[in-house]
């Protein structure tokens, strides 16, 4: 039984796409269906960059979601794939919830660009650049990560949280920049293998983007949600959701809250899930796969070749 994931901020990379549009005209009008709704080159600024325009959060969440719909697309086209039938479940790391949820038609794609384009701005303008930050920890746990971040806290008076638990041992942390640095020296005392600061413009996913949240709030109120055609799993409860108001709370709780994708393969697995299916830019979520249970499989679409070979099997 398979499960349909969607990549996060991270997976972004100059290029990407390309070969989709070169290869398929429903990916190519897919990228200028987002590009009319955003009034923006954003297909342009993925196939050739600069990287430093394509990593702006602004721009990098609307172009890893056209990406992953593009496959989506494609999947539908080519092989006749539609997710309502073949997805146990979909899901999304982060932004790649919007993701997942338009490719099951609960947002329509034209509200999925403007939506993230939107969380983007917000997110960035939430905190000024320098005055937060984000760190993994590597090695260790959830448990020992949340009395991390509850030390560091407490020790500097400031914001430090846990913002990803991705897989055991990859837990990522998020808030004053201050406070991300006394974490990073009290995880080396507790002998942690290596903490590793993240090239991120702001600390995602904690209290600090509480002006983010709102301006979701404000923009979700008057976004037409439907039913979507398979279960989505949410980030901040790990578990399935398919009513509009609930979805529409979650994703507004999503912008401060833990992304929790290891409860949430987990939980996937629990309903018989055993393999993911990682539908866009990257090969983040597909190599989480079997660090999260060894017996789960993952496998990355996004590439003409890597869609050939999956409709092949």
């Amino acid at each position: 039984m398979k499960a349909f994931v969607f990549p996060g901020q991270g997976s972004q990379a100059v290029g990407m796409g390309r070969e989709l549009a070169e290869a398929f005209a429903v990916a190519r009008h897919t990228f200028q269906e987002v590009d009319d709704a955003l009034s923006q080159r954003l297909s342009r600024l993925m196939f050739e960059g600069p990287e430093s325009d394509l990593t702006l959060t602004e721009n990098a969440q609307p172009a890893l979601m056209a990406v992953s719909m593009a496959v989506v697309r494609v999947l539908k086209e080519q092989g006749g794939i539609q997710l309502k039938d073949a997805a146990r479940f979909v899901a999304g790391h982060s932004l790649g919830e919007y993701s997942a949820l338009c490719a099951v038609g609960a947002l329509s794609l034209t509200d999925t660009a403007r939506l993230l384009k939107l969380r983007g701005q917000s997110m960035q303008k939430a905190v000024p650049v320098g005055v937060g930050a984000m760190a993994a920890l590597l090695g260790a746990d959830l448990e020992a990560a949340q009395a991390i971040a509850a030390e560091a806290a407490e020790a500097t008076g400031e914001v430090c949280a846990v913002a990803n638990d991705n897989a055991p041992g990859q837990v990522v942390l998020s808030g004053h920049a201050d406070a991300i640095e006394k974490a990073i020296a009290i995880a080396a005392g507790k002998g942690l293998k290596r903490s590793v600061r993240l090239p991120v413009s702001a600390p995602f996913h904690c209290p600090l983007m509480v002006p983010a949240a709102n301006a979701m709030a404000q923009a979700l109120a008057n976004i037409d949600i439907l039913v979507p055609q398979a279960p989505v799993v949410a980030n901040v409860s790990a578990t399935a959701v398919s009513d509009p108001a609930e979805i529409r709370r979650l994703l507004v709780d999503q912008v401060c809250g833990m992304v929790r994708w290891r409860e949430s393969v987990l939980y996937m697995k629990a309903q018989g899930v055993t393999s993911l299916v990682e539908v866009g830019s990257g090969k983040v979520l597909a190599g989480l796969a079997k660090r999260i249970d060894k017996e789960m499989t993952g496998v990355s679409l996004g590439t003409p070749a890597d869609i050939d070979a999956f409709l092949k099997q």
